[in-house]
């Protein structure tokens, strides 16, 4: 889709002739112009204005009646004035108006500092009132939810809160109840506003009506200061600001940034900043003593404990969670090639198997990369096997946004409904772990006539129109992503500008870790490298006795790997189990014999890489706690204790490492990254990029492909699923504010199924499958198709990786 022509006009303003791109909101040319006009309740993220509070009245030549800046657009030729006699007068009584019912009350708002209102009263209002009778009062303050509270004798009725929650996050909880003077912000019934993007109304807000509860009080502006960064808990990867004071995150905002995030947050992000300070913190290293309990230790007494990787050479191995940045990345895969002679080191939380280079390589390929800002532009989205409101929770609004404003067509193709369903032109389930068999479908639908769901969907694709965005999970099997390279071909999708694949990774830094050449059998920009083992081969070389050593970086396998008892008895198997945790989970505390304090991400420096391959810097906004010490530093400590000096000295001459390392880094400097980042497929170092070789044919893509829906069988056994809720995650669950929140074992089942078992939406259920028993809440869902459940992966209890095989027993507890 076409994205918007930027054609200048010219026009006036204040006698200063202004340019200004055709379209433009007259308080935006303004503004870029350097001419203030005053608002409340304009904001450009939330879509077209709507004129509310009429704080940016200005007058245009040939139109009697002063105008809304904000929602009038530019035109060539217009003459505006803003400082005339009518337009104070008439901004002058917007502020009185507003103030009729407003507290003073500036000393002890949370605003007070950084308030508009109080901006535009100095600035725009005339400092003395008219008005005598008693203000309006309300209760206050009231929780909105378990995270704002909300102040209504502070509202001015601007709207942006209620405008967001119908028209950005779409979950229509926010309404304006009452009318005229009583009219206030609420919600239905008086349901606490809990969402996955509540947050965002604390910072829409204007004045001090909405607050965050855990910041409540915490800090003035003037004791405070900000530090941009990059969300580093999910793959979304949002810039981010943190408010620092004394030493400590006391809150998290929003940095704007088009190419991210739109300048919008999700819960976790914003309030999971509490993790940082929580007791539960490891701030020193821990050592297994004889007694077999882990107890604190000094850092030389910690490296020389770790250091008994040497005694495993050749017969170590590595895994690397999604939170490291690419320098640790790259340094831990230094540490096990060069220093302990293994090629064995993972990342990829949801690969079971061998890793195919050739089909890395290609499904990577420059050419084939969208970006975040294709997905509004888009003609068609097809999102495949992920759910973004989990997996990767801005690319919901962005795809959202798209559908609302610019007409993209969605479709979705996924085995569990989503929650995006209800915007889609077209949804298809499949059967849990049937990407392939869909994808074969789809293929042979898009060259074979016929009818039915599939064929509509390949029309879509087919007809559509040229931009095609295809938005697929990590957890598609290698033959699933080989049909799924075959169809892109089939499409043309590398040839067409706007249009592409886009990888929504399991770890937050996936991409950028793989890159630096944390895998098995690929190096540095996916160049060759000594044969490796997977993670699940990994696990069983372990239970055997073959790997003597493990090193987990940011991961605890048995919560967030399939298998957890393969992992038990991988870790069990393991002679030396040395973890860098940020906390301590249940899975370390019984493994580990070394446990190095790891830095949470607004301590670190380094870079991560987005899903659309731009590169993001990362600042140290604090200092590290206790005896906290870099990562990268600390894999540099670490290798020279087994003999491999790896040359660095700073977090510089690991990111200069990182970049001489891989071909299509070429050229990149962190002043380039900047605040922004850089999309490295659209740099001239993308070349380098090592051409893929021939991919194996897929056996009968020709032929019809069998059916692949769900059903239930015949001894009432359901096929299962699994999902991984975006509040799964150890720091939601050390952080205070967000313990309502923290994930638990919910078993989505659909009406059918749960009527044939005789279960109530709610009511307790066990799940069985050869032995292993899972408890949970059961939760009827419409579109969950019959035949299926679908369980909760990386929980911190009774999580679904505790099961291994295809079908699972549901029973009412």
């Amino acid at each position: 889709m076409p994205r918007p022509e930027r054609k200048l006009i010219s026009l006036t303003i204040d006698g200063r002739e202004v340019q200004a791109v055709e379209g433009t909101m007259l308080v935006d040319a303004a503004r870029a112009a350097d001419v203030e006009i005053p608002y409340f309740c304009y904001e450009p993220k939330l879509g077209a204005p709507v004129g509310a509070c009429r704080m940016c009245l200005v007058e245009i030549e040939g139109i009697p009646k002063l105008q809304t800046s904000c929602s009038t657009p530019v035109r060539d030729g217009m003459v505006v004035n803003t400082t005339v006699e009518r337009v104070k007068e008439a901004q002058n009584s917007i502020v009185e108006f507003l103030l009729v019912n407003h507290p003073l009350d500036c000393p002890v708002c949370d605003k007070g500092g950084e308030c508009p209102l109080q901006d535009i009263t100095f600035g725009w209002g005339k400092g003395r009132t008219r008005v005598i009778e008693p203000k309006r009062h309300f209760v206050k303050p009231l929780a909105l939810s378990p995270l704002i509270a909300i102040d209504r004798e502070r509202c001015i009725l601007c709207y942006r809160c209620v405008r967001f929650s119908q028209e950005i996050a779409e979950d229509w909880q926010l309404i304006f109840t009452e009318r005229g003077a009583h009219t206030f912000v609420g919600t239905h019934d008086g349901h606490p506003y809990v969402a996955p993007f509540s947050g965002n109304i604390i910072e829409l807000c204007p004045v001090g009506a909405l607050t965050s509860r855990p910041y409540r009080f915490r800090a003035r502006p003037w004791d405070v200061e900000g530090s941009g960064g990059v969300c580093t808990l999910c793959p979304s990867q949002c810039n981010v600001e943190f408010t620092v004071r004394d030493d400590k995150v006391t809150r998290v905002l929003a940095r704007e940034n088009p190419g991210v995030d739109d300048g919008w947050l999700c819960d976790k992000g914003r309030f999971a900043y509490q993790a940082i300070h929580v007791d539960e913190r490891i701030t020193t290293p821990l050592v297994r003593g004889a007694d077999g309990e882990l107890r604190p230790a000094g850092w030389d007494e910690a490296l020389e404990a770790a250091g008994a990787l040497a005694e495993h050479r050749g017969r170590a191995a590595a895994l690397i969670g999604g939170q490291a940045s690419n320098e640790e990345a790259f340094l831990l895969a230094r540490l096990l090639r060069e220093g302990l002679g293994s090629g064995d080191i993972d990342s990829r939380l949801g690969a079971a198997g061998e890793l195919d280079l050739n089909l890395m390589r290609a499904l990577a390929a420059p050419a084939l990369q969208a970006s975040v800002s294709d997905l509004e532009f888009a003609h068609i989205v097809l999102v495949l096997g992920t759910e973004p409101i989990d997996d990767s929770p801005i690319l919901d609004l962005r795809i959202r946004k798209g559908v609302r404003r610019n007409g993209v067509k969605l479709a979705i193709a996924s085995a569990r409904p989503s929650a995006l369903d209800h915007n889609a032109k077209l949804a298809i389930r499949f059967a849990p772990g049937g990407e392939a068999e869909f994808l074969e479908s789809l293929e042979w639908a898009l060259g074979t006539p016929g009818s039915g769901e599939t064929h509509e969907l390949a029309a879509l694709l087919r007809d559509g129109g040229e931009e095609v965005v295809i938005l697929w999970g990590e957890s598609l099997s290698a033959p699933a992503r080989a049909t799924l390279l075959r169809i892109a071909d089939r499409l043309g999708l590398a040839e067409r500008q706007g249009a592409g694949l886009l990888e929504v990774p399991l770890g937050t830094n996936a991409r950028g870790i793989r890159e630096a050449g944390a895998l098995p059998g690929a190096g540095p920009g996916y160049g060759e490298a000594s044969p490796g083992r997977s993670a699940a081969q990994i696990a069983a070389a372990a239970a055997a006795g073959e790997i003597g050593a493990l090193h987990l970086f940011q991961i605890d396998p048995l919560r967030e790997l399939p298998d957890r008892d393969g992992w038990e008895r991988a870790l069990a198997g393991a002679k030396l189990v040395v973890a860098h945790a940020a906390t301590l989970t249940d899975g370390l505390a019984r493994h580990a014999d070394v446990i190095f304090p790891a830095e949470s991400g607004a301590e670190k420096d380094g870079t991560v890489v987005h899903p659309d391959g731009r590169l993001q810097r990362l600042r140290s906004a604090i200092r590290r706690p206790g005896e906290v010490r870099a990562g990268w530093q600390v894999l540099a400590d670490l290798a020279k204790r087994v003999g491999l000096d790896t040359g660095v000295l700073t977090a510089g001459m690991a990111f200069r490492q990182l970049i001489a390392a891989v071909p299509f880094y070429e050229g990149l400097t962190l002043e380039a990254i900047g605040g922004r980042g850089l999309r490295w497929p659209e740099t001239e170092a993308a070349a380098a990029m090592p051409a893929p070789g021939p991919l194996a044919a897929a056996a009968g893509a020709s032929a019809t492909p069998a059916a692949s829906g769900p059903r239930a069988e015949a001894n009432g056994h359901l096929l299962a699923g699994t999902y991984r809720s975006i509040w799964a995650a150890s720091e939601v669950e050390i952080s205070p504010a967000l313990r309502f929140a923290v994930a638990e074992q919910v078993v989505e089942l659909s009406p059918q199924d749960a009527d044939r078992l005789g279960i109530e939406d709610g009511a307790a259920v066990r799940v069985a499958q050869n032995g292993t028993r899972l408890r949970g809440r059961a939760a009827i869902r419409s579109g969950v198709p019959a035949g299926t459940a679908f369980l909760a992966a990386g929980i911190a209890e009774e999580s679904a990786n505790a099961l291994t095989e295809p079908l699972v027993e549901v029973s009412k507890l």
